[in-house]
């Protein structure tokens, strides 16, 4: 099992390294990042070069599943640049994603990376909303993915992963960012602090402000660690 994470992940890395990425693009052999820095910059500034170990190009454990004792059934863990400072520069991140049965990733964006994802164990029902269309509306599109199967997501794009089957799934997805951040919608629309404004939800979702209101009120799960 070790080997075939290890190979689905290489593949995650090399697909995603054939994408454009939206990270600029390195000038030197590698930057790094110093995360103790108290510079702050679009990145991380560089360690002294006569600093750098292997050790800031390797992260281990990505055979271990991850919790999914949680509402969504369901559990991100990332490698980006902060589990990674070799990573900074690069334009190039990684994640693993388990599911329980009915586990979901929920819909969410990456701010700063297209993503592909690679299908290790399982069965998932993937999809992404288009933004506004020429006039007006969000067109989806939706795949079932079992085994060995790959789906990418456009950079931004509202996306989702649901697992259809009865069994636990994993899936790893390369990303074309060091830190291509997330957006999980519900918590963000329902769960910011402070809160958006009742008025301009209930208006925006066509609903009374009481269910608002109700929304605001629960407790949004993050899946992601």
């Amino acid at each position: 099992m070790a080997v075939k994470l290890l190979l689905i992940a290489l593949f995650a890395l090399a697909s995603s390294s054939a994408i454009l990425a939206s990270d600029p693009s390195p000038l030197q052999d590698f930057c790094v990042a110093d995360l103790q820095s108290k510079v702050f910059v679009n990145g991380f500034p560089c360690k002294n070069a006569d600093d750098v170990r292997a050790e800031d190009f390797f992260r281990s454990g990505l055979d271990r599943p991850g919790d999914t004792n949680n509402y969504l059934r369901s559990n991100v863990t990332p490698v980006n640049v902060n589990q990674i400072p070799g990573l900074n520069t690069l334009g190039i991140s990684l994640v693993r994603i388990d599911y329980g049965p009915n586990g979901l990733n929920p819909p969410h964006t990456h701010p700063r990376a297209t993503e592909v994802l690679a299908v290790l164990e399982g069965e998932l029902y993937v999809g992404f909303v288009t933004s506004n269309l020429n006039g007006g509306g969000n067109r989806l599109f939706t795949k079932n993915l079992k085994k060995g199967d790959v789906f990418v997501f456009p950079e931004g794009l509202i996306h989702f992963q649901f697992n259809t089957g009865k069994t636990d799934a994993i899936a790893f997805a390369g990303l074309s960012s060091q830190n291509p951040g997330v957006i999980t919608i519900a918590n963000a629309v329902f769960g910011s602090r402070p809160p958006i404004s009742d008025d301009v939800l209930a208006k925006a979702f066509q609903v009374d402000k009481n269910l608002i209101d109700w929304l605001q009120a629960q407790f949004w799960t993050d899946n992601n660690y």
